[in-house]
């Protein structure tokens, strides 16, 4: 296990750029940057506020795109970013050894959320571990590496930047709003669907990482109708 550093992935904070690394933004971002500039919000014509969790069919279609159009990488981006439910700024700081310390894939991992300094484990599913030891063969990936690097032979992690637009993409590849759903979403997905299917609010909170039931609530946005639905499942 290792502590995820703190870069410009970060969560909730920005790295200051030096002069080349400003000339080498992307047209986004230099799009982003005149905004800001010039005192408009980031986020002007962007939807804000919870984004929804993919619904299993969603899932499914996004994987079977990708391994259609033979992106490697973006396949084991995404099928991390669903088994393991983090934030988008731990996605992108995941090194070698945090998944697969020996070449082979753990079954489950463990990692320090930058967010809260946790510690927290998750499951790594078959098909996600398959796809981690093809994409290590194939970029030729050792332990000290980021697993997803900010363009091929950078010894930077992608940034949040970069994740959010490979999200975007996969959601409009589908046909869905790419306005509606992002990061937030993948991280949402599963817990969403094991909340859904028992109920247990203790074991999304630990998946999750939170480290109050209160927040857990909030995020997964469970309603007194929801618990209802549970309480009538139940006869003593």
């Amino acid at each position: 296990m290792h502590t995820l550093p703190l870069s410009s992935a970060q969560c909730g904070t920005q790295s200051r750029k030096s002069p080349a690394q400003t000339v080498r933004m992307s047209m986004e971002d230099q799009h982003d940057h005149v905004q800001e500039k010039n005192g408009q919000p980031w986020n002007k014509g962007k939807l804000i506020g919870p984004k929804p969790p993919l619904r299993p069919k969603h899932v499914w279609s996004i994987r079977t795109k990708l391994q259609a159009l033979g992106r490697t990488r973006d396949l084991v981006i995404f099928n991390l970013a669903i088994d393991s439910k983090l934030r988008g700024c731990d996605v992108v700081a995941l090194k070698v050894e945090d998944v697969a310390p020996h070449g082979y894939a753990l079954e489950r991992a463990t990692v320090r959320q930058q967010k809260t300094g946790r510690s927290i484990r998750f499951e790594l599913s078959e098909q996600t571990r398959q796809a981690v030891e093809e994409y290590l063969r194939a970029a030729n990936k050792k332990p000290g590496d980021f697993l997803f690097s900010a363009r091929p032979g950078s010894h930077r992690c992608m940034s949040t930047r970069q994740y959010a637009r490979l999200v975007a993409r996969w959601v409009t590849m589908i046909g869905l709003d790419p306005g509606l759903y992002g990061t937030h979403s993948l991280r949402r997905t599963k817990a969403t669907l094991i909340y859904r299917r028992t109920g247990n609010l203790r074991a999304v909170q630990l998946l999750l990482g939170h480290t109050k039931i209160e927040s857990t609530v909030r995020y997964l946005g469970v309603e007194v109708d929801d618990a209802l639905a549970i309480a009538e499942q139940v006869d003593v």
